[in-house]
């Protein structure tokens, strides 16, 4: 977590709007650095998330003997090692806040030639390993843990690993990842079927970069033996960033808000379905391809949102949307009821406490249950929360504020620039009212 605590306020201001583009995807950035510098040749990185997540990422690589230029803003140029030109590092690799870029060098890294350790901030080292580690290890890696799981990472190298059929115990794509990325240096074939599908970025990039890989909803499976080409990757704009600016031009009255080139991967965009259940305006519009993934320009208007019982279908599709959906529920009309997100609880904060302890604190009527929460929405007062230094908390109130009674206190916000460096300057150009606490 950031030594350096930062507090914000946000308040009502006026309505939301604009044309707006939003940072790259950090899903996105984080396997393209990954997938660049294990190809052979030069990949170029356009749209790369310029936060700390996706740059502890690639300095990781830097330490792993790779050589990756920045030119310019959001452009990355890696030149790749191929699959085994990885070198030892003689230090250990700091991932900082990011779970998914913990999760998915731990498969990577499972079938190299060298021992390797990896460390993270203190939020990240009280977050679970053990769903990724015991897959790896029926493959026949050799990771060291702490007590339950947790980091640091010790991971062996020199382990031969074989291919397995598996089927994670929770729908989740780090898992999915981490065994596929640990597939490229096994022998034989590496399969991953799912309960409910999840986001299929890893399948789709790995195809890009010219690795045979046979995917469909809930299921992938790819064979060891091959290379990986560089290729050119354009990332799209993360919907998950995406999404507070859509939640705040919903609410707001008057507003009319454009985003441009959002990604819409079909198992990343759960919320849009939720949202348009409870009543939301939002259009999806010039939809294309862009390196892979769907997108398209988003048009979101003001509408008066009402209670909803959550469809479980759509909880995987949108398991990093739930504290603004929080949001939306409490400025909705009637009872939103989410149920089957237990996963929030062993996010960078636990969000459903975080989050129900946040809007009581603003007089919103919210029961936790061990999977979700019963939110009883129609207003949110004034008053002060403690984000838990979770970078989406943190966004989510600030949002909260646009429509609250008064002024809103958001603790703890320094985290945001994990995963959205410059949100504070395009919430003033979108026209939130959100500023520096004194």
């Amino acid at each position: 977590m950031s030594e350096t605590r930062i507090d914000w306020t946000s308040g009502p201001g006026g309505p939301i709007r604009g044309d707006i583009g939003i940072p790259g995807d950090k899903s996105i950035s984080h396997r393209a650095i990954m997938l660049a510098a294990l190809a052979e040749g030069t990949s170029r990185i356009s749209g790369f998330l310029e936060g700390e997540d996706t740059r502890a990422t690639a300095a990781i690589f830097r330490s792993l003997g790779v050589s990756i230029e920045a030119p310019s803003e959001s452009q990355r140029v890696v030149h790749g090692v191929g699959l085994h030109g990885l070198e030892s590092s003689n230090v250990a690799l700091d991932c900082g806040n990011s779970g998914t870029g913990m999760r998915l060098l731990t498969g990577l890294l499972a079938g190299q030639r060298f021992d390797a350790t990896l460390i993270g901030d203190e939020s990240l080292s009280r977050r679970p390993m053990r769903r990724v580690i015991d897959p790896l290890i029926k493959m026949g890696a050799r990771i060291e843990a702490e007590e339950g799981g947790l980091p640091p990472l010790r991971i062996r190298g020199g382990q031969r690993l074989h291919g397995i059929t598996y089927t994670p115990p929770v729908a989740s794509a780090q898992i999915k990842s981490a065994v596929l990325l640990a597939g490229l240096y096994a022998l034989g074939d590496t399969e991953v079927r799912e309960v409910h599908p999840t986001r299929d970025y890893t399948e789709r990039m790995l195809a890009a970069f010219g690795w045979p890989v046979d995917f469909s909803e809930g299921q992938a499976r790819l064979g060891g033996g091959y290379r990986l080409r560089a290729t050119d990757v354009d990332v799209p704009a993360d919907f998950s960033s995406a999404a507070f600016f859509i939640v705040a031009a919903t609410l707001v009255p008057g507003s009319e808000l454009i985003l441009r080139s959002v990604g819409l991967n079909p198992r990343r965009t759960g919320l849009l379905e939720v949202l348009r259940a409870m009543g939301a305006d939002i259009r999806a519009e010039h939809r294309r391809e862009q390196g892979g993934e769907l997108v398209a320009d988003l048009v979101v208007r003001h509408a008066k949102l009402r209670g909803i019982e959550v469809p479980l279908e759509h909880v995987p599709d949108m398991i990093d949307e739930f504290p603004i959906l929080f949001i939306a529920a409490a400025a909705a009309q009637g009872r939103t009821v989410i149920r089957g997100a237990a996963e929030l609880r062993v996010k960078e904060s636990d969000r459903i406490a975080t989050m129900a302890a946040g809007l009581r604190a603003l007089g919103v009527r919210v029961a936790e249950t061990p999977d979700g929460a019963v939110i009883e929405g129609g207003s949110i007062g004034e008053g002060e929360i403690d984000s838990a230094g979770d970078h989406r908390v943190a966004m989510s109130f600030v949002v909260a504020g646009a429509v609250a009674a008064g002024e809103v206190r958001v603790g703890d916000c320094a985290n945001v620039a994990t995963s959205f460096p410059g949100f504070l300057e395009l919430a003033h150009r979108a026209g939130l009212g959100v500023r520096s606490a004194d």
